[in-house]
């Protein structure tokens, strides 16, 4: 796995500043696909030059039963489900709002495989590659470091974004979509100074440490403590450190191998 530093992200990020975003939002009968099934998506285009250029959305109804938990969290009834359109009829109207623009969600890693797994049922091959995709929750991470969650409805309420109500596909995709509007404004408006310096105030576990200088955790760990970073203790009492200190570090020791 490469090793990506603050001057990577920032040119990433301020790649994707100038990209059309394809936001999504799924609502799910369960956790994990094919055994958990859509059944609602919002798709919406939009970029920082023309904002939002379309949305859609649509409930689902693929023929499952809808766990009484998934409707104290949604909303989303029985009901509801069984008077909507099928998965093939959504789907393929949702496709060509897919075959534009960098895909976005807010945890990516939740979404995408239901997506492809949605598709799949069709018979139609979806894939995207780590380039094509972006995550709004690292990117919070990254930015909004300060923040004590970055989950989306809690970031809705800090935000006070004018969308509707919490864990529903066209609500929760809005969101995503001003939160990376908001802080893709500002990797693109910052001089690289005031972004990386920001940047730098991310907060990594010690794992994630240890995959950028190298070594097993405890020598990181070690390192760190020797160089003077104070880790922050999360809630679950983990040591977390400062990514411009973990970087300090991994400059010291490619230094030292190019001079040796």
């Amino acid at each position: 796995m490469p090793v990506v530093l603050s001057t990577d992200l920032l040119a990433f990020y301020r790649d994707l500043s100038q990209r059309t975003l394809t936001v999504v939002d799924l609502e799910t009968s369960g956790h994990k696909p094919p055994r958990s099934r859509a059944i609602e998506v919002s798709v919406l285009n939009a970029n920082l030059k023309d904002g939002i250029l379309n949305q859609e959305t649509y409930l689902i109804n693929p023929g499952v039963l809808i766990p009484p938990i998934i409707t104290n969290i949604t909303g989303i009834t029985q009901d509801m489900v069984d008077g909507a359109p099928p998965p093939d009829e959504v789907w393929l109207k949702c496709l060509p709002l897919f075959e534009q623009g960098t895909l976005t969600a807010h945890n990516i890693g939740f979404d995408y495989p239901f997506i492809r797994a949605e598709y799949a049922r069709l018979g139609i091959p979806f894939y995207r590659s780590q380039s094509e995709q972006f995550c709004t929750v690292q990117f919070a991470r990254l930015m909004l470091s300060e923040l004590p969650s970055r989950s989306l409805p809690n970031l809705v309420k800090h935000f006070q974004f004018p969308v509707g109500a919490s864990h529903r596909a066209e609500a929760d995709t809005m969101a995503c979509w001003l939160l990376a509007e908001m802080l893709l404004k500002e990797i693109a408006n910052e001089d690289d100074e005031a972004v990386l310096a920001k940047i730098g105030q991310q907060l990594l576990s010690t794992s994630e440490a240890a995959k950028l200088i190298g070594g097993s955790q405890k020598s990181v760990r070690s390192r760190l403590e020797q160089a003077g970073a104070e880790p922050y203790i999360s809630r679950t009492g983990t040591p977390l450190y400062r990514r411009a200190d973990v970087e300090r570090l991994y400059w010291q020791k490619h230094q030292l191998s190019l001079s040796s």
